[in-house]
């Protein structure tokens, strides 16, 4: 009696191929982000309680604190992401999703964040550099232009540091997507990412405006708008990777 042999075929490694989409698409990716959100509002709303309240906490340590939110946001992005996976496919979302990065491919989404802090911290101390030289600068002059140079200084510096952020921005969006859902190296979802943020240049750019606005509105009455800005947005955020990546 012969046995018939089992071939196992096994799928392709996921390449991070992404698609170019319209740039109105971001809002159709907020529109489905809030779908989300009121479907299972409790839930969200108590998850963003906590993961508030966990940053608020590390935050107490001065700088130190500050890093290490840094590092393990695109820890707690596998989180929210399974957690919109789960209330898009189902509606079983669950708080304690929110700590699912910790338990799957937490090197990789830890190494992520190791990138964006030192990108963002890096940056943030080159401008701290440029605008400390023109203060010191405007000082010693002691005159009016001196002061204008060291506010021309703080402009500059400011506008250098926005621009040098956005590669590392655009880079780490969807890394913990692409390491969490397809088990990707970190540095090769970086590249994907930075790959289909410049394919994407003007949806992105309306979407993190969209973004900037609602943060300013959110954080007026003490922070409570957050409440509903972070489930709103990490669903969007889920939603846009689908329509970028998957949708390919």
């Amino acid at each position: 009696m012969e046995e018939s042999a089992q071939i196992q075929v096994v799928p392709p490694a996921f390449t991070g191929a992404s698609r170019e989409v319209d740039p109105g698409a971001c809002f159709e990716w907020l529109r489905q982000g809030w779908v989300l959100f009121i479907a299972n509002p409790g839930t969200w709303i108590g998850s963003s309680v906590l993961m508030m309240v966990i940053v608020l906490g590390v935050q107490i340590v001065p700088v130190f604190g500050q890093i290490a939110v840094s590092v393990l946001l695109p820890v707690f992005a596998g989180g929210w992401l399974l957690m919109s996976r789960h209330q898009h496919e189902d509606g079983s979302a669950e708080i304690a999703d929110l700590f699912a990065g910790f338990r799957h491919n937490a090197g990789g989404l830890v190494m992520i964040g190791v990138f964006f802090a030192a990108g963002i911290f890096g940056i943030a101390f080159l401008a701290f550099l440029l605008v400390s030289g023109g203060l010191l600068g405007g000082v010693i002059t002691g005159r009016i232009a001196g002061v204008g140079i060291a506010l021309g200084g703080v402009m500059i510096a400011s506008l250098l540091a926005f621009i040098l952020s956005i590669p590392v921005i655009m880079a780490t969006w969807f890394a913990p997507a692409l390491v969490f859902f397809h088990d990707m190296q970190p540095l090769a979802a970086m590249k994907a990412s930075l790959a289909a943020g410049v394919k994407n240049w003007l949806a992105m750019l309306v979407f993190s405006l969209l973004l900037a606005v609602a943060m300013f509105f959110a954080a007026l009455p003490f922070f409570v708008g957050f409440l509903l800005l972070i489930p709103l947005f990490t669903g969007a955020i889920y939603v846009s990777y689908l329509d970028i990546f998957e949708g390919a």
